[in-house]
Protein backbone atom coordinates (compact mmCIF):
# COMPACT_ATOMS: atom_id res chain seq x y z
CA UNK A 1 0.00 0.00 0.00
CA UNK A 2 1.31 3.53 -0.64
CA UNK A 3 0.00 6.35 1.55
CA UNK A 4 1.62 9.31 1.57
CA UNK A 5 -0.31 12.94 3.18
CA UNK A 6 1.28 16.34 1.18
CA UNK A 7 1.30 18.55 4.14
CA UNK A 8 2.51 22.05 6.11
CA UNK A 9 3.99 20.27 8.91
CA UNK A 10 2.88 23.08 11.25
CA UNK A 11 -0.65 22.96 10.02
CA UNK A 12 -3.31 22.90 12.06
CA UNK A 13 -5.39 20.93 8.82
CA UNK A 14 -2.73 18.39 8.80
CA UNK A 15 -1.63 17.54 11.92
CA UNK A 16 -5.04 15.32 12.78
CA UNK A 17 -4.38 13.57 9.55
CA UNK A 18 -0.93 12.61 10.31
CA UNK A 19 -1.64 11.94 13.85
CA UNK A 20 -4.55 9.91 12.97
CA UNK A 21 -2.74 8.01 10.68
CA UNK A 22 -0.12 7.53 12.93
CA UNK A 23 -2.44 6.24 15.73
CA UNK A 24 -4.16 3.93 13.43
CA UNK A 25 -0.94 2.28 13.16
CA UNK A 26 -0.61 3.09 9.37
CA UNK A 27 2.96 3.08 7.21
CA UNK A 28 2.80 6.39 5.63
CA UNK A 29 5.28 9.05 3.76
CA UNK A 30 4.88 12.89 4.98
CA UNK A 31 5.86 15.16 2.19
CA UNK A 32 6.22 18.53 3.35
CA UNK A 33 5.25 21.10 0.55
CA UNK A 34 6.72 25.12 -0.12
CA UNK A 35 4.80 27.50 1.09
CA UNK A 36 6.16 29.37 -2.02
CA UNK A 37 5.68 26.38 -4.64
CA UNK A 38 2.82 24.12 -4.34
CA UNK A 39 3.45 22.77 -7.82
CA UNK A 40 3.01 19.35 -6.95
CA UNK A 41 0.02 19.61 -5.29
CA UNK A 42 -1.13 21.10 -8.34
CA UNK A 43 0.31 18.09 -10.86
CA UNK A 44 -0.95 15.85 -7.93
CA UNK A 45 -4.53 17.07 -8.18
CA UNK A 46 -4.45 17.88 -12.23
CA UNK A 47 -4.82 21.55 -11.47
CA UNK A 48 -8.20 21.46 -9.12
CA UNK A 49 -6.14 21.87 -5.50
CA UNK A 50 -3.16 23.51 -4.10
CA UNK A 51 -3.60 23.81 -0.65
CA UNK A 52 -3.15 20.86 1.98
CA UNK A 53 -3.71 18.39 3.39
CA UNK A 54 -4.02 15.74 0.39
CA UNK A 55 -3.81 12.44 0.60
CA UNK A 56 -2.64 10.23 -1.90
CA UNK A 57 -3.54 6.21 -1.37
CA UNK A 58 -2.31 3.89 -4.21
CA UNK A 59 -4.19 5.46 -7.46
CA UNK A 60 -6.30 7.73 -5.41
CA UNK A 61 -5.78 11.37 -4.36
CA UNK A 62 -8.13 12.93 -1.84
CA UNK A 63 -8.29 16.61 -1.11
CA UNK A 64 -11.27 19.14 0.31
CA UNK A 65 -14.03 19.67 -1.95
CA UNK A 66 -14.65 23.10 -0.02
CA UNK A 67 -13.60 25.47 2.84
CA UNK A 68 -15.39 23.61 5.08
CA UNK A 69 -15.02 19.82 4.10
CA UNK A 70 -13.40 17.28 5.94
CA UNK A 71 -13.26 14.84 3.28
CA UNK A 72 -10.15 13.76 4.06
CA UNK A 73 -10.72 13.23 7.82
CA UNK A 74 -13.95 11.14 6.50
CA UNK A 75 -12.00 8.90 3.76
CA UNK A 76 -9.33 7.99 6.51
CA UNK A 77 -12.03 7.17 8.75
CA UNK A 78 -14.29 4.88 6.05
CA UNK A 79 -10.70 3.60 4.79
CA UNK A 80 -8.69 2.65 7.53
CA UNK A 81 -10.95 3.33 11.02
CA UNK A 82 -13.54 1.56 10.68
CA UNK A 83 -15.77 4.49 11.90
CA UNK A 84 -13.73 5.14 14.79
CA UNK A 85 -13.14 8.91 13.87
CA UNK A 86 -16.52 9.73 12.94
CA UNK A 87 -18.79 7.19 15.44
CA UNK A 88 -22.44 7.50 14.27
CA UNK A 89 -23.81 8.51 18.22
CA UNK A 90 -21.82 11.45 18.04
CA UNK A 91 -22.45 12.65 14.50
CA UNK A 92 -24.44 15.95 15.13
CA UNK A 93 -21.95 16.73 18.39
CA UNK A 94 -19.24 16.53 16.02
CA UNK A 95 -20.69 18.76 13.20
CA UNK A 96 -21.05 21.71 16.02
CA UNK A 97 -17.57 20.90 17.85
CA UNK A 98 -15.25 20.79 15.23
CA UNK A 99 -16.42 23.72 13.53
CA UNK A 100 -15.90 25.41 16.45
CA UNK A 101 -12.30 24.09 16.85
CA UNK A 102 -11.10 24.68 13.15
CA UNK A 103 -12.65 28.09 12.78
CA UNK A 104 -13.50 30.04 16.18
CA UNK A 105 -10.58 28.51 17.88
CA UNK A 106 -8.04 28.70 15.42
CA UNK A 107 -8.50 32.06 14.28
CA UNK A 108 -7.16 32.79 17.40
CA UNK A 109 -4.66 30.52 17.83
CA UNK A 110 -2.63 30.51 14.77
CA UNK A 111 -2.18 34.71 15.48
CA UNK A 112 0.09 33.39 18.05
CA UNK A 113 2.12 31.09 15.96
CA UNK A 114 2.44 33.03 12.96
CA UNK A 115 4.42 35.59 13.84
CA UNK A 116 7.10 33.69 15.17
CA UNK A 117 7.23 31.22 11.89
CA UNK A 118 7.58 33.81 9.56
CA UNK A 119 10.43 35.08 11.42
CA UNK A 120 11.97 31.52 11.10
CA UNK A 121 11.73 31.22 7.53
CA UNK A 122 14.97 31.63 6.19
CA UNK A 123 14.36 31.88 2.16
CA UNK A 124 13.84 34.94 1.43
CA UNK A 125 11.04 33.71 -1.66
CA UNK A 126 9.34 31.26 0.75
CA UNK A 127 9.06 34.20 3.47
CA UNK A 128 7.62 36.65 1.34
CA UNK A 129 5.03 34.24 0.13
CA UNK A 130 3.69 33.23 3.61
CA UNK A 131 4.26 37.25 4.09
CA UNK A 132 1.84 37.91 1.00
CA UNK A 133 -0.54 35.31 1.46
CA UNK A 134 -1.43 36.61 5.04
CA UNK A 135 -1.54 40.01 4.16
CA UNK A 136 -4.41 39.00 1.31
CA UNK A 137 -6.37 37.75 3.64
CA UNK A 138 -5.50 40.40 6.44
CA UNK A 139 -4.51 43.18 5.52
CA UNK A 140 -0.83 45.18 5.31
CA UNK A 141 1.19 44.12 8.54
CA UNK A 142 -1.08 42.11 10.14
CA UNK A 143 1.60 39.70 11.31
CA UNK A 144 3.17 42.97 13.00
CA UNK A 145 -0.40 44.07 14.48
CA UNK A 146 -0.94 40.41 16.41
CA UNK A 147 2.49 40.62 17.81
CA UNK A 148 1.08 43.99 19.67
CA UNK A 149 -1.89 42.04 20.44
CA UNK A 150 -0.43 39.07 22.05
CA UNK A 151 -1.55 39.51 25.31
CA UNK A 152 -5.34 39.81 24.37
CA UNK A 153 -5.07 37.19 21.71
CA UNK A 154 -3.93 34.68 25.01
CA UNK A 155 -6.61 35.88 26.79
CA UNK A 156 -8.75 34.95 24.11
CA UNK A 157 -7.39 31.47 23.38
CA UNK A 158 -7.36 30.30 27.08
CA UNK A 159 -11.38 31.34 27.16
CA UNK A 160 -12.36 29.85 23.63
CA UNK A 161 -10.17 26.33 25.31
CA UNK A 162 -11.70 26.46 28.79
CA UNK A 163 -14.81 24.31 27.76
CA UNK A 164 -12.65 21.43 26.34
CA UNK A 165 -10.66 21.48 29.61
CA UNK A 166 -13.97 21.38 31.57
CA UNK A 167 -15.17 18.70 29.40
CA UNK A 168 -12.01 16.95 29.97
CA UNK A 169 -11.64 16.83 33.86
CA UNK A 170 -14.17 13.84 33.63
CA UNK A 171 -12.40 11.49 31.10
CA UNK A 172 -9.55 10.88 29.03
CA UNK A 173 -10.82 12.13 25.83
CA UNK A 174 -13.34 14.31 24.88
CA UNK A 175 -16.24 12.01 23.83
CA UNK A 176 -15.08 8.97 25.96
CA UNK A 177 -12.37 6.37 26.53
CA UNK A 178 -10.84 7.03 22.65
CA UNK A 179 -10.39 10.00 20.75
CA UNK A 180 -12.37 10.75 17.85
CA UNK A 181 -12.36 13.65 15.39
CA UNK A 182 -13.17 15.93 17.49
CA UNK A 183 -9.89 15.16 19.62
CA UNK A 184 -7.38 15.05 16.43
CA UNK A 185 -9.02 18.48 15.48
CA UNK A 186 -8.16 20.12 18.39
CA UNK A 187 -4.75 18.22 18.77
CA UNK A 188 -4.55 19.80 15.42
CA UNK A 189 -4.91 23.38 15.93
CA UNK A 190 -3.15 23.00 19.67
CA UNK A 191 -0.04 21.50 17.41
CA UNK A 192 0.19 24.15 15.68
CA UNK A 193 0.01 26.74 18.55
CA UNK A 194 2.40 24.91 19.99
CA UNK A 195 4.92 24.42 17.08
CA UNK A 196 8.90 24.44 17.74
CA UNK A 197 7.68 25.41 21.53
CA UNK A 198 6.83 29.09 20.03
CA UNK A 199 4.01 29.08 22.62
CA UNK A 200 3.11 26.65 25.47
CA UNK A 201 -0.25 25.28 26.60
CA UNK A 202 -2.05 27.61 29.17
CA UNK A 203 -0.80 26.59 32.49
CA UNK A 204 -3.85 26.87 34.06
CA UNK A 205 -5.77 24.29 31.44
CA UNK A 206 -4.58 21.49 33.50
CA UNK A 207 -6.61 18.83 32.17
CA UNK A 208 -6.01 19.63 28.15
CA UNK A 209 -2.42 19.46 28.85
CA UNK A 210 -2.78 15.84 30.12
CA UNK A 211 -5.29 15.53 27.46
CA UNK A 212 -2.62 16.40 24.62
CA UNK A 213 0.22 14.87 25.86
CA UNK A 214 -2.04 11.56 25.69
CA UNK A 215 -2.91 12.38 22.26
CA UNK A 216 0.74 12.70 21.48
CA UNK A 217 1.14 9.04 21.59
CA UNK A 218 -2.71 7.87 21.42
CA UNK A 219 -2.37 4.03 19.44
CA UNK A 220 -5.94 2.29 18.51
CA UNK A 221 -5.79 -1.34 19.54
CA UNK A 222 -8.55 -4.03 19.66
CA UNK A 223 -10.13 -2.50 22.52
CA UNK A 224 -11.27 0.58 21.08
CA UNK A 225 -12.76 -0.83 17.93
Amino acid sequence: MRLTIYQLEHSPYCIPISRALGALGLGFEERNVANGDRREIIELTNGAYYQVPVLAHDDKVIFESSPTSIDVARYVDKTFAGGRLFPSQFEGLQRIVVPYIEDNVESVTFKLVDPFYLGDVEDPIERTMVRRHKERKFGPGCEEHWMLQRDDLWSEAERLLGPFDIILAKGPFLFGEAPIYSDFALFGVLGNMTYRNYNSLPTLLANLRGWFERMRTFKFDAATN
